[in-house]
């Protein structure tokens, strides 16, 4: 299967959407630091925050508390500590390579984050809300959504204007660490549960410039009601408004498996999901996309065998609805 079915992307009786513009300009790598930003007050809240999980109901004890407790935040502040991506240890495995922008995959990408990042700066066809949150998943496990993620998240820490932050969101099988040759660190889910009480230590710098990484956390049986709590729907609308010039990206678990993702996309502005050509029946990829109310749908065909424009990645469409 060279190109995936339109009809695919569409949703209860949606129009069709014209093909995106590409954008053949060549990304440049920003060299500034992401160490400009403002520190909370030394009598921030934050420092005494104390999350108790009551799985009868939202995490904490109502929209007083996430006001003053969640809101009180800057989560992009100076991190703590650095961790170095090894980055031969990617190119060795496949993936781009900050030395060698122009590569076959580095041009695909560009084709495929050029609509999502149009859509972050309100140039698409379409304004939505939390245009800068962008899920990545796929409608089963094996499909790509990772290597999609982590490609995404370095072919858009190439641009000039832009700081992205990296979520491995998947908490159930967290993979980030790993791909990237880091040690695995305290994460989001140590955060909202109170193991971790200062948002700066969960964002870590990176060798490249305009890349921070956020690790999943400790595992939990308890993490569906975690993503669905009031805490972290507040955490997530704090990063999205407060901070509209940077852009993240979560490797969210796959869509049709009984996971977090389904409570993770209401708070998403887009959404991406990965079809592995030839494998992912396309019935189970429109259960995807009618599963989600997000307005921005995109897909991307993953592991096309016939030679292409796209290489081994193609990007087919939107879906609004």
């Amino acid at each position: 299967m060279g190109i995936l079915d339109k009809t695919l992307a569409k949703k209860r009786g949606d129009k069709e959407q014209t093909n995106v513009p590409v954008d053949d300009e060549i990304d440049v790598r920003l060299d500034q630091d992401l160490s400009d930003f403002p520190t909370p007050p030394q009598n921030s809240l934050y420092k005494e925050i104390d999350l108790d999980i009551d799985l009868t109901g939202p995490l904490g004890v109502g929209e007083e508390f996430v006001e003053s407790k969640i809101l009180d935040i800057n989560p992009l502040r100076p991190f703590s500590r650095q961790v170095d991506i090894n980055l031969g240890r990617l190119s060795r495995n496949g993936y781009i390579s900050p030395e060698q922008p122009n590569s076959m995959l580095s041009t695909t990408f560009r084709r495929i984050k050029r609509p999502l990042l149009n859509n972050v700066m309100g140039k698409g066809a379409t304004v939505i809300d939390n245009a800068n949150l962008i899920m990545i998943s796929s409608s089963l496990s094996g499909e790509g959504k990772t290597f999609t993620a982590i490609n995404l998240a370095l072919s858009m820490a190439m641009e000039k204007d832009k700081k992205i932050l990296l979520v491995d969101a998947d908490v159930s099988k967290p993979s980030h660490h790993e791909i990237l040759g880091v040690e695995a660190e305290n994460g989001f889910i140590d955060f909202l549960t109170g193991k971790v009480n200062d948002v700066s230590n969960i964002i870590y710098k990176t060798n490249i410039p305009s890349l921070s990484l956020m690790f999943a956390g400790s595992k939990t049986p308890h993490a569906i009601e975690i993503f669905a709590s009031e805490a972290m729907g507040s955490f997530l609308v704090e990063l999205s408004k407060r901070y509209s010039d940077r852009v993240i990206i979560f490797d969210s678990a796959p869509l049709l498996l009984p996971t977090e993702a389904s409570v993770l996309a209401p708070h998403i502005g887009q959404v991406v999901v990965v079809v592995e050509a030839e494998i992912t029946d396309q019935k189970l990829v429109k259960q995807s996309v009618d599963m989600l109310d997000n307005r921005i749908v995109l897909l991307v065909l993953n592991k096309v065998r016939q030679e292409s424009d796209f290489g081994s990645y193609g990007y087919y469409g939107h879906h609004e609805g």
